[in-house]
């Protein structure tokens, strides 16, 4: 039963003495395993679309530290793909993906309808991790946001300010809100797949919402999360959401009561008593501890760790890191940390 779940009664508002624990990119270069699957595989696309594969290195992590929730390993760049993108990995610098800038460029992407085509084999992922997975264990899927997805979609390629994606949006903004409009719709669908799937969460992550102020944060960040989240909850009431805003700062106080997210997940750069007085008061956080922790590891990781758990003991609280963790993290310190949590 799913209120049994640790994940799962944290996300209804539940406070817990030792709360759960995952982290993002948990399934990733930092562990042998992976780096071994992932050589079987050939590459990182073929390892997304091959269920058998994208399932075994989801479970690694549960397998190796018995974390709470496994999330879904897939890329944020699929649902560009199956509307119509070309996607490539060149090795060692990241996704390249075909730009959209004109009308020409837009018009010439698919519908909503035509992703599953595309996306299919992510959703028997789902199938299979929702068959295998440990019974005390939370399944979570994930997209990208509209706005961060968009800004690769318009550079075709990560980016440092996302400037490509801001000139568009001033320059032509018809052309910029009817792919951020498309994106929003496709996420939908490709989210509400994977719940059909048996996915018991879902995340969205905005990972370049930092850049957005004022009044585009509002109408780019904000407003999309709050679609999305409206039209999966019609569909799938009992389904929780969370929502991660990366870098938004301030705009992170009264983020979930706006949109209608469960849990607003927050990056390092926002204290974690800040966010227990401003942010917690909402409903559940997920977050924050720096990902470096993770490779630097010591005493400091130790007290780090129980610093965020006491700071957001007075209520309901994921651990997680504040971004993914990352390649040259050590996997020691990941069972160091969750030994501070766990105790």
């Amino acid at each position: 039963m799913a209120e049994t779940k640790k994940l799962m009664r944290a996300l209804a508002g539940e406070v817990m003495d030792v709360p759960p624990v995952w982290m993002m990119r948990q399934a990733g270069r930092y562990l042998p395993e992976y780096r071994a699957t992932r050589a079987q595989a050939g590459d990182f696309l073929s390892l997304c679309y091959n269920p058998d594969l994208a399932a075994e290195v989801t479970l690694q992590p549960i397998r190796r530290y018995g974390f709470d929730a496994a999330i879904l390993f897939a890329d944020i760049l699929l649902l560009p793909q199956a509307l119509g993108a070309d996607l490539w990995f060149v090795t060692g610098e990241g996704p390249r993906l075909s730009t959209i800038t004109s009308m020409n460029e837009f018009n010439a992407l698919k519908g909503v309808g035509d992703i599953d085509e595309v996306l299919s084999p992510i959703y028997e992922t789902v199938r299979i991790l929702a068959r295998e997975l440990p019974a005390e264990t939370t399944l979570i899927g994930f997209a990208g946001a509209p706005w961060t997805v968009a800004t690769y979609m318009i550079a075709g390629r990560g980016t440092k300010d996302q400037g490509p994606a801001h000139k568009l949006m001033a320059e032509n903004p018809a052309v910029f809100d009817a792919l951020i409009d498309l994106i929003t719709k496709g996420t939908i669908e490709y989210l509400s797949k994977q719940i059909e799937a048996g996915a018991e969460v879902v995340k969205i992550f905005d990972s370049w919402a930092g850049s957005l102020k004022g009044e585009a944060f509002t109408r780019y960040a904000l407003e999309p999360a709050k679609e999305i989240i409206t039209a999966l909850k019609a569909r799938h009431p009992n389904v929780p959401v969370i929502a991660f805003p990366r870098e938004a700062g301030d705009k992170y106080i009264g983020f979930a009561r706006a949109t209608g997210a469960d849990c607003v997940a927050l990056d390092n750069s926002v204290s974690a008593d800040w966010a227990a007085t401003n942010v917690q008061v909402d409903g559940c956080v997920q977050g924050n501890l720096a990902p470096d922790h993770m490779v630097t590891g010591g005493q400091a990781l130790t007290l780090e760790t129980k610093r965020i758990v006491k700071a957001f003991s007075k209520g309901p609280h994921i651990f997680n890191l504040g971004h993914g963790i990352t390649p040259d993290a050590n996997p020691d310190n990941v069972q160091i940390m969750i030994d501070a949590i766990r105790g």
